[in-house]
């Protein structure tokens, strides 16, 4: 049968979403019913809704849910209802990368992520008039009290896992450490610039510091990020608006012509074009972030060629959810992420404030709650 249940939906790109009843669609032997307890709001969310990703509408987004398995399909073996689950993204499990463990890489990444349809093109929920709503968002739209959620987004945690604070490990959280303990395999030793201190960039630094690197710097234009970025681990820190910014890293760099590992999370071009020109022989310069189609970057190739540089995207970070999700949680155990520092929370009710709070920067993660408590239900 189907279910309603409480939405965010936005009516079109750059329109204001409303909280409204909606129907879920019966889920299908490969789909469970999640109830939400928490979700947290992404770059990627923000730039749907502002339609700098051309996607259909009226739309639910959310790609960071965390909750409470209510219903499972015949073909769902490894969650049970009552299971607590953090959703991530939606590959097909079949395919030769998702074989390989590069699950963020699947053959069907963008099928199965973006249009807000099934697969078979098949809308996952509708107005309670009986109107299509896209959905299936990273295989989730967790903005909303209950989920239709794909079987290989899910994730089993502990039951005593605080859900508000461990949604975001399903993409932000999740795409900065990843950067750091996979794409770059960063060293004890090394040394590590990132650009942007949103909830990607402080997860690297937690990252950097875990792994021993010992030249960990941090840029942004905000100097209140700038400051917790040295508490979680950052040794140097710039201000990303100083005409100088490659001039000063090169200065603290170890290396005799910059730095040997870059990230940027801005997805701004001149930004990362300055973190290319931050590193030295063999740098690697990483980038995570929805740059629109129409921008584009400018490389001096004889500089990639006579210094070994390489420049590298990275799908969440190269993780892969059943096991990246639960060494997070160990290393946030054993104080290697600091989470609390970051995550700010929000009743569902509050979007619109979480959504203001993050543009201006006052909200490093906000994370949106769906009830009082994790307890199972």
């Amino acid at each position: 049968m189907s279910r309603r249940t409480l939405a965010i939906v936005a009516p079109a790109p750059k329109e204001p979403p409303a909280v409204q009843e909606i129907v879920l669609d019966e889920p299908r032997s490969d789909e469970a019913i999640v109830e939400i307890h928490a979700v947290g709001i992404c770059h990627a969310d923000v730039a749907v809704l502002q339609g700098v990703i051309p996607l259909g509408f009226p739309k639910v987004v959310g790609h960071e849910g965390a909750g409470v398995v209510k219903v499972v399909g015949t073909d769902v073996k490894h969650v049970q209802p009552g299971d607590k689950v953090i959703l991530s993204f939606n590959p097909c499990g079949e395919c030769g990368n998702c074989k390989r463990k590069l699950s963020s890489y699947c053959d069907h990444n963008m099928a199965r992520t973006w249009p807000g349809l099934r697969p078979d093109q098949s809308f996952t929920l509708k107005s309670v008039d009986g109107k299509p709503i896209y959905g299936n968002f990273f295989g989730q739209s967790s903005w909303s009290r209950l989920a239709l959620v794909q079987r290989d987004c899910m994730v089993k945690v502990p039951q005593d896992t605080d859900l508000k604070l461990f949604a975001p490990l399903g993409c932000g959280v999740q795409t900065g450490t990843g950067v750091v303990w996979n794409t770059l395999d960063l060293q004890k030793g090394d040394s590590f610039v990132v650009s942007g201190c949103g909830a990607v960039g402080m997860s690297a630094i937690m990252a950097a510091k875990q792994r021993g690197a010992t030249t960990i710097m941090a840029v942004d234009i905000n100097d209140e990020r700038l400051s917790l970025a040295k508490e979680l681990g950052a040794t140097h820190t710039f201000n990303g608006g100083a005409e100088d910014l490659v001039q000063q890293i090169h200065a603290v760099s170890p290396l005799p012509a910059g730095v040997r590992n870059a990230f940027d999370t801005t997805a701004v071009p001149k930004v990362i074009e300055a973190m290319i020109q931050a590193t030295g022989v063999r740098g690697r310069t990483v980038v995570v972030g929805a740059t629109p189609p129409d921008k584009k970057i400018s490389i001096q190739p004889m500089e990639f060629l006579n210094m070994g540089k390489q420049f590298i995207g990275s799908v969440e970070g190269d993780s892969h959810p059943p096991e990246a999700i639960p060494y997070m949680l160990e290393q946030h155990r054993q104080g290697h992420l600091p989470l609390e520092k970051i995550v700010s929370t929000y009743k569902y009710t509050e979007f619109a404030r979480a959504l203001d709070d993050m543009k201006t920067g006052k909200a490093i993660k906000p994370v949106l709650v769906w009830d009082d408590g994790d307890s199972a239900t």
